[in-house]
């Protein structure tokens, strides 16, 4: 019997090891208003609630990595260096051989629908994610005028998005924020897509914006930005966004530049045919023009062999050097994933879901 109470309580030891990071992620990164992180002699005078011990604190700061203790009480959360073995808590985390961190920042998810029906979120909470961007690659699930243009929208991109739980019930930047305050495990950033504002402003079709509809559209970006957008995203493969020009997504990028926005960007594939660099330059000419930030999303060499992954760099490196503020995020696996419409020509989805639902249906289209 001491040899089996003894060998769960190893197990448990070790269980609370492996979700020791994870404890931390939520602490450091969702601390309340008014928390506060100040010395232990000034804060705690009682038992702590967790004492997190033993592990190699890496703060985010940049700065090298340090052995410390990680205290909580309340909202209150504090590192300690030195012994702490005076210490007492109600919970204490042997960390050793661990990290210690704040939470990882998700710049590319496509989680924000499916996160309503699932708002433990394990995937991302079981890998140290606390903050997701959401909205990205031109796909925004607000601001739309009615309820069924913004289930079309969720239809006709369910393969990268999924479903919420329906029927909807929000339409604006503000109320779609809404729903996940104290509602779902990690925080949501909310991007605005360029796909919902081309379907206000112009439609569903793969025409020019007119300068009446151009003038609409930046009073939407404006308006989404004011209800707590963090910029623009877009997704130059992806109708009803893709049709939008250099020229439309400058003028947009402007207007989120100026309430302090900045583009984020899946490029034009297809501008591929004009050289390797193409659409990546396009999205710095977008930048540049409308004097805005520029974040290059899964921004990668494609394959080994095509080009060289200092040409990726030096784009952004010299950009960098000219002035502008350009980031890129990639990701550290030779796949990707995406919808099977996405190889079908633009001509069949000029219109909408239902124009490609009939070009399917028609073999003489």
């Amino acid at each position: 019997e001491e040899a089996a109470e003894e060998a769960e309580r190893e197990k448990k030891d070790v269980g609370d090891r492996d979700i020791c990071v994870v404890l931390f992620f939520f602490l450091m990164v969702r601390r309340p208003p008014g928390a506060t992180l100040f010395p232990y002699t000034t804060l705690f005078r009682s038992m702590l609630d967790l004492l997190i011990q033993n592990g190699l604190v890496i703060d985010g700061s940049g700065s090298p990595g340090f052995f410390a203790a990680v205290l909580i009480e309340g909202d209150a959360i504090t590192i300690q260096r030195g012994d702490v073995s005076h210490l007492e808590a109600t919970r204490i985390i042997d960390a050793s051989g661990y990290v210690v961190c704040p939470g990882f920042v998700d710049l590319h998810s496509h989680a924000g629908l499916t996160i309503m029906g699932e708002p433990h979120h394990d995937p991302k909470v079981r890998q140290g994610v606390t903050t997701e961007l959401i909205g990205i690659d031109g796909m925004s699930h607000a601001p739309f005028k009615t309820r069924e243009e913004q289930e079309r929208y969720i239809w006709q991109d369910s393969g990268l998005n999924g479903y919420p739980p329906l029927p909807t019930d929000w339409l604006t930047v503000a109320e779609q924020l809404s729903k996940y305050d104290n509602a779902v495990a990690v925080n949501q950033a909310f991007i605005l897509g360029n796909s919902p504002v081309r379907i206000w402003g112009v439609g569903w079709n793969d025409r020019a914006a007119t300068s009446s509809e151009l003038e609409d559209m930046k009073s939407v970006v404006r308006e989404a930005m004011e209800e707590g957008a963090w910029g623009l995203s877009t997704g130059l493969d992806y109708p009803p966004g893709s049709y939008a020009s250099t020229a439309e997504l400058s003028e947009l990028a402007q207007v989120a530049a100026r309430l302090g926005g900045h583009y984020h960007t899946h490029t034009r594939a297809s501008l591929r045919t004009n050289g390797l660099l193409a659409p990546w330059e396009e999205a710095l000419e977008i930048g540049r023009n409308g004097d805005c930030p520029v974040h290059l999303t899964h921004y990668r060499q494609g394959a080994s062999g095509v080009g060289s992954h200092l040409d990726y760099l030096g784009l952004v490196e010299n950009a960098r050097d000219d002035g502008m503020d350009v980031t890129f995020d990639c990701y550290t696996y030779p796949y990707s994933g995406t919808t099977v419409t996405k190889g079908l020509p633009h001509w069949a989805k000029d219109g909408g879901p239902e124009r490609l639902m009939a070009a399917l249906k028609d073999a003489d289209d």
